[in-house]
Order: C-alpha cells, then structure tokens, then sequence
C-alpha cells in the first residue's frame, strides 16, 4: 500500500512538472526506483507515460499563453517565433536560383547544390557545426 501512495504523489508531481528528476525529488524517490516500477509494472508505466505527457502538455499551454502575453505587449522576437512556426509565409525557406542555360552543373554549381541540399536537411539530430565540419572534408 506505501508503495502506490509514493507512486500516486509522484505521478501528481510529474503532471505539475514534466521533468522526472523533480519529481523524484519532491516525493523523496529515487530515480532507481522509479524506473525499476516503470520496467516491472506495465500499469504504472502506463500511467507515468500519461502524467508526463499530461504535464508536457500543461507547460505547453502555459508557455503559449506566456508567448500570447508578450505578443500582446508588441515583442517582436515573441512575434517573429509565433509567425516562423505558425504561418507558412514566414518559415525559413531556402531558394536557389540560376540563369545558366545549360543543363549540366559545372564541379563549382555541383558543390553548392550539395551544400544547400545539406542545410537544407537539418534535423534535430544535425546541427550546423556537424555541417560545417563535414563542409570541410569536401
């Protein structure tokens, strides 16, 4: 019974912040712990994926409502992020034209192309140095 009282006040701690360390650490529990009842209780893993994802969601809510406010209040930079990530107009974009006639890339165009086809397939999981010192193996 101790047991799921200590995993009932975690769970509520987890949906207020969605940061398990913290939660562990207001309800006295060790990481450890946590994660063994995560792997050995699929009912409590259950319901700790849904108190996170819960908790992501309320600071998400929250964090709009913030970047609202300071639209409201004229901040640019709040303004620049709500339109780059909400309306197609202002996302980043990459454009490569030319005016060559020809059909083939001469080895200097080929070079760029590949370059921007790089930037262009950024992910999280690829940063700009990561490009950048590849850039310098070419």
């Amino acid at each position: 019974m101790k047991k799921n009282k200590f995993q009932d006040q975690f769970l509520a701690e987890l949906i207020k912040i969605p940061i398990i360390q913290v939660a562990c650490e207001k309800t006295g529990l060790s990481r450890n712990s946590v994660y063994r009842w995560k792997k050995e209780d699929k009912e409590f893993s259950n319901k700790m994926d849904e108190a996170y994802a819960e908790g992501v969601a309320l600071v998400s809510d929250m964090s709009e409502s913030q970047l609202l406010t300071l639209i409201k209040e004229k901040n640019y930079p709040a303004i620049s992020f709500w339109l780059r990530h909400r309306n197609e107009n202002y996302k980043n974009k990459l454009e490569i034209t030319t005016k060559e006639d020809d059909e083939e890339l001469t080895p200097s165009q080929a070079k760029i192309v590949k370059q921007a086809l790089r930037l262009a397939n950024i992910t999280k999981s690829k940063s700009i140095k990561n490009i950048n010192r590849s850039k310098s193996h070419d």
